[in-house]
């Protein structure tokens, strides 16, 4: 056995044996080449100095050494691609949880229909904290379009941040 695929084994075995099982397989291809991206030196690992060029190469010259180590630090030993993957899945999961996000939502639903104006959703997502791009606006758009009245179904949208896909309608 090469020294690689030891050293792949040998961070991921615990805990991850079902994380495939988590995501669609156009997914896991999504992630396996954003960790190819990130995977700088082409090891299978995931190290300091990867996070730092693959930063670098976006723009971010000057990420401090405790950032990376910190980020290095989320996960339990070296990240291989079931690492990776895992901590994703453990991301998504992480989210509020469902009821935490719609109840954000509700304020802004006073009557409680369990929509709001794709108008209203827009404005405070353009011009608020961490404000949306006209592109990002369009992907929201695409993916939870709104009715015929210009409603958004912002219960939908918990749904997926918290559970990772669309709902089947009964």
């Amino acid at each position: 056995m090469s020294p690689k695929k030891a050293k792949r084994r040998a961070g991921g075995g615990e805990g991850s044996s079902n994380v495939f099982s988590m995501f669609e397989q156009s997914q896991i291809q999504e992630y396996k080449e954003a960790f190819t991206i990130i995977d700088q030196n082409r090891d299978g690992i995931i190290s300091k100095d990867d996070l730092r060029d693959v930063l670098a190469s976006m723009g971010q010259l000057n990420v401090k050494n405790e950032e990376l180590e910190a980020m290095i630090k989320e996960a339990s030993g070296p990240i291989n691609f079931t690492v990776f993957l895992t901590m994703f899945g453990e991301k998504l999961k992480g989210a509020d949880p469902e009821d935490v996000i719609v109840s954000a939502f509700k304020v802004l639903d006073p009557e409680g229909t369990g929509s709001i104006k794709k108008e209203f959703l827009e404005e405070l997502l353009t011009t608020q904290c961490d404000r949306f791009s006209a592109e990002e606006m369009k992907n929201l758009f695409a993916a939870f379009p709104p009715d015929v009245a210009g409603n958004v179904d912002y219960k939908n949208i918990c749904y997926v941040i918290t559970h990772g896909e669309e709902k089947e309608e009964e």
